[in-house]
């Protein structure tokens, strides 16, 4: 006798398995194509360790170039989503790719600040659209219901550019330093930007724009993915480009993002230099040091990824991280001098503040699709990237006023507790599963 019981769970477990296939394909190749991404963003955090004494840089100079990349950056990510819209992911990534990586490594020719703004702002439109793009890619595959956990696979990319691009950085300006007449931190660009190229390449030739173009998979597999991604579009309340631009609630989403963001870029673009600080001096120890945060940042992304979906509860999951990143922030400061201590709690900043942004981004898919996806997926994150301006620029003026970074990093905590409370705003019923 046919027990219907049975059958759903055969049904259910077919369905995880085809899902498991899916990020078997997919997460692996974009996590790497993302750890190129941000590793070619922030290396210029390392680089900053000897090209401001080689170039006669001021910390307000670095703090403006780091910034500029979120210039361009800010200007092209909405006409970059829509353009991938009507090319196809395939197409647009690999374009992406191909271009910052390429200019990425032009960063070497850097000489003054006027180079260094220029450079740093073309890499920003090269890069335009990146992130917002992947993340809408994810959406033609997955229901948002399963979006904690695979954004977060996806976005543990930050903390492992850090892992990785840590100690690798700071070995190139550790050994490469004076190789064939180049500086340690030219060789840094170079070394780092050819693998985004190489990315770049392969993306055109492995990624399939969506479902029905993926010969992987079965059939019968095809069929259930679009059926649950159907069924998943109709619980959503925006679906139009309008909608995507206007909706009070995406530039609510929008802004509890710039605050999140806030904490990142300080962190991405700082923790070398708030390291070195701290009392270590050496390039290759910076390097290692700055991989013990990342390291626990991408485990505590992944389990807060799982407890998210599995409760189906966004809004303390992202709320806490928030907070705890602010903590540690602080702590941070209060034991500057003490680099046990202050490692001890930068890491549990890192943990918060990657969290936040894991989980920041299974809200939209939540309320979006369609079109209105594609623009207010691009809109929260460029009103995000302001920070990338903001944040780092705070920092390089607040250390050449006081010749200390503390008060521009408390203030980065105190955006971090704004953005925790701001996500209440949002009805538990819109969100939460």
């Amino acid at each position: 006798m046919y027990n219907p019981a049975i059958g759903v769970v055969e049904v259910r477990a077919e369905e995880s398995q085809t899902y498991a296939k899916v990020m078997w394909r997919l997460l692996p190749f974009l996590f790497l194509c993302y750890v190129c991404a941000y590793l070619d963003r922030v290396n210029v955090g390392f680089a900053k360790l000897q090209m401001m004494n080689d170039l006669n840089l001021s910390e307000a100079v670095y703090g403006l170039g780091a910034g500029m990349f979120f210039v361009g950056y800010l200007l092209f990510e909405v006409p970059s989503n829509l353009i991938m819209q009507k090319v196809g992911a395939r197409r647009w990534i690999a374009r992406i790719m191909v271009t910052w990586g390429v200019i990425s490594a032009a960063m070497m020719f850097v000489t003054t600040p006027t180079s260094f703004y220029f450079m740093r702002f073309l890499l920003g439109v090269a890069e335009a659209g990146f992130i917002p793009a992947i993340l809408l890619y994810l959406t033609y595959w997955f229901p948002a219901s399963r979006c904690g956990k695979v954004t977060a696979l996806f976005m543990t990319g930050i903390p492992m550019s850090g892992v990785i691009g840590g100690p690798l950085s700071g070995w190139i300006l550790h050994t490469m330093s004076g190789a064939h007449g180049l500086a340690g931190w030219q060789w840094l660009f170079i070394l780092e930007g050819i693998p985004t190229v190489i990315m770049g390449v392969m993306a055109w030739f492995y990624l399939d724009d969506r479902v029905a173009d993926a010969k992987w998979l079965t059939p019968a597999e095809r069929a259930m993915l679009e059926k649950n991604l159907e069924a998943d579009k109709h619980g959503k309340k925006l679906h139009s480009m309008r909608d995507g631009f206007i909706n009070p609630k995406v530039w609510l989403l929008s802004f509890i993002y710039l605050f999140f963001t806030m904490g990142l870029y300080g962190v991405s673009f700082w923790l070398p230099t708030i390291v070195k600080a701290s009392g270590v001096s050496d390039a290759l120890d910076i390097g290692l040091l700055t991989a013990i945060p990342y390291a626990a940042a991408t485990i505590a992304m992944i389990m807060v990824g799982r407890s998210s979906d599995m409760r189906g509860e966004r809004r303390w999951h992202l709320a806490i991280a928030g907070f705890v990143g602010a903590v540690g922030l602080v702590f941070s400061v209060l034991y500057a001098q003490n680099t046990a201590v202050a490692m001890v709690a930068l890491t549990f900043a890192t943990m918060g503040i990657m969290t936040t942004i894991s989980q920041f981004w299974t809200l939209p898919p939540t309320i979006l699709g369609g079109a209105a996806a594609a623009t207010g997926i691009a809109l929260a994150n460029s009103i995000g990237s302001v920070s990338g301006l903001i944040s780092p620029y705070l920092l390089g003026w607040v250390k050449t006023v006081t010749s200390s970074t503390n008060d521009g990093v408390l203030v980065l905590a105190a955006s971090l507790v704004i953005g925790g409370v701001l996500v209440f705003t949002i009805p538990a019923k819109l969100v939460n599963r």
